[in-house]
């Protein structure tokens, strides 16, 4: 009988470690190269780098860029944490990791951003994006944008959330500047990262950064990342004494290794950091406006020449009251008819009691008898007086001396205008922005969407030290409180301006 010989159990451990460094580790390698930086977080000073300017897919680490926008969203005034979000088809779609969001479901704001801060959900990143922006596509450039403008040169994005997709790239160095730029342009928001769990609105979620943050000491974020394309990614933060250091790994090959490895790297910044430097904070980002085409407004127009003023017997009526005309008034101009006896006579008496009120009104009886150009000052507009009926003229027979002055030397009727705003002294304003443009933007785009309650009014935009506000002016009361009460109902944010 023929025995068949078995293969000793030391011969399948040979073959599994051959086929495991034979085969696995370079797919493995390959799927998912190695690329690292440590950086002095107070300084910009780069410690430590390898493969860091290499493109490799950034997985969810894309999310530090998603909810820093969000953040800039939050403090220019464009959504507040409040504002209902109504979640997509698309958006509730995504695969997890992901909060169960549900197609038609409304949740607040600040619950979308902790669950794509601490769950990682790549639901409410997508949702994110698409309450700032109305779509992922455009939500996707915004991110380009921004990244140029926070000097991310080698990177490009293509969603919200950092699923696998052709062309998502980013690099170690780029994302160490992100995670820098969040610590230090959103500090009041940073410690989200840092919460090993939190409430999500329709449940409680806990942090994919739990593991580091409890084992390395001084750990207070930032995000973690992982597909099958990208491998473990982190940006990770910590900060010991004065000290405080950022440290980047892509391509980890689990999360045990890839936490290691960060742990190590951490050590390192802190061992070459000096103990003391000067704060460099990083600059806020300045985006680029658009072109504007040029205005075919005329800038001024010229005002015709007033006719040459005529001779007229009546007095003169003068709309405005101010410094200029009293002077005007008192000055001493050309030779005039003299004032009759009986005017000089009353005249002196009103010197008595108040001196500048007679003489005022003596130049301007002396001005009513015979009118020049120089009685009045230049651009100012008068008119004349209808003629008095006899039967309430003084007759030169009749009342005494005095009442006869009195009225012929009255002081010149001063006619001031109405308001007629008819109480339009209300407005509402959408929101401050950080340039001109945007607030101007911002102000068409929300005219456009609700014509029913802002057609008619004054669009304008007022700039303050923080920044430019977006107002609607000319408005009632009731119908700014209408208009912001349809405004919040699209998810723009919106307040009354009373007057001031």
């Amino acid at each position: 009988m023929k025995v068949r010989r078995m293969w000793p159990a030391r011969y399948g451990l040979f073959v599994f470690a051959a086929l495991w460094m034979l085969v696995i580790l370079p797919l493995s390698a390959a799927a998912a190269p190695y690329a690292a930086m440590v950086m002095d977080a107070r300084t910009g000073e780069v410690l430590h780098s390898r493969n860091a300017d290499t493109r490799l897919h950034p997985a969810s680490l894309t999310k530090m860029m998603t909810l820093y926008i969000a953040f800039e969203a939050v403090e220019r005034g464009e959504i507040s944490l409040d504002t209902k979000v109504r979640i997509s088809r698309f958006a509730a779609s995504e695969p997890p990791s992901k909060l169960g969001l549900k197609s038609g479901q409304r949740i607040a704001f600040r619950y979308l951003i902790r669950a794509a801060a601490v769950k990682s959900a790549n639901d409410a990143a997508t949702a994110i994006g698409e309450a700032l922006e109305g779509s992922e596509a455009a939500f996707a450039r915004r991110m380009n944008r921004t990244a140029k403008a926070l000097g991310m040169t080698r990177t490009t994005f293509k969603n919200a959330h950092g699923l696998t997709e052709k062309g998502h790239m980013s690099t170690a160095r780029d994302m160490s500047i992100m995670g820098r730029h969040m610590l230090y342009d959103y500090p009041e928001y940073y410690n989200l990262f840092s919460r090993k769990s939190t409430n999500a609105g329709v449940r409680n979620v806990a942090n994919t950064n739990r593991r580091l943050l409890s084992a390395y000491r001084g750990a207070d974020g930032i995000k973690t990342g992982y597909t099958r394309a990208a491998g473990f990614n982190l940006v990770a933060s910590a900060e010991r004494g004065q000290e405080r250091i950022i440290a980047t790994v892509f391509g980890g090959t689990s999360t045990s290794a890839r936490n290691a490895r960060v742990a190590e790297l951490l050590d390192m910044g802190f061992k070459r950091a000096p103990s003391r430097a000067r704060l460099k904070k990083p600059s806020l980002p300045v985006y680029r406006a658009k072109p504007q085409r040029p205005s075919t407004v005329l800038a001024s127009s010229l005002r015709p020449a007033l006719r040459p003023a005529a001779a007229v017997a009546t007095p003169l009526i003068v709309t405005r009251t101010d410094k200029a005309i009293v002077a005007a008034l008192t000055e001493d101009t050309a030779p005039a008819t003299p004032v009759p006896a009986a005017a000089a006579a009353s005249t002196a008496g009103l010197l008595n009691t108040d001196t500048t009120t007679a003489l005022i009104a003596a130049q301007a009886a002396a001005a009513i008898e015979k009118p020049s150009e120089e009685a009045v000052p230049a651009g100012t507009f008068v008119s004349a007086r209808p003629v008095l009926r006899p039967g309430s003229a003084v007759a030169a027979g009749t009342g005494t001396q005095q009442e006869a002055t009195v009225a012929v030397i009255a002081e010149p009727e001063v006619v001031t205008r109405l308001s007629t705003s008819g109480g339009h002294q209300w407005g509402v304003n959408v929101g401050q922005y950080t340039s001109r443009y945007n607030a101007e933007r911002a102000l068409v785009t929300t005219a456009l969407a609700e014509m029913a309650t802002l057609d008619g009014t004054l669009r304008k935009v007022v700039k303050r030290p923080t920044g430019f506000d977006a107002n609607f002016l000319g408005m009632t009361e009731e119908s700014a409180d209408l208009a912001c009460r349809r405004l919040a109902a699209r998810n723009i944010s919106c307040q009354t301006v009373g007057p001031s």
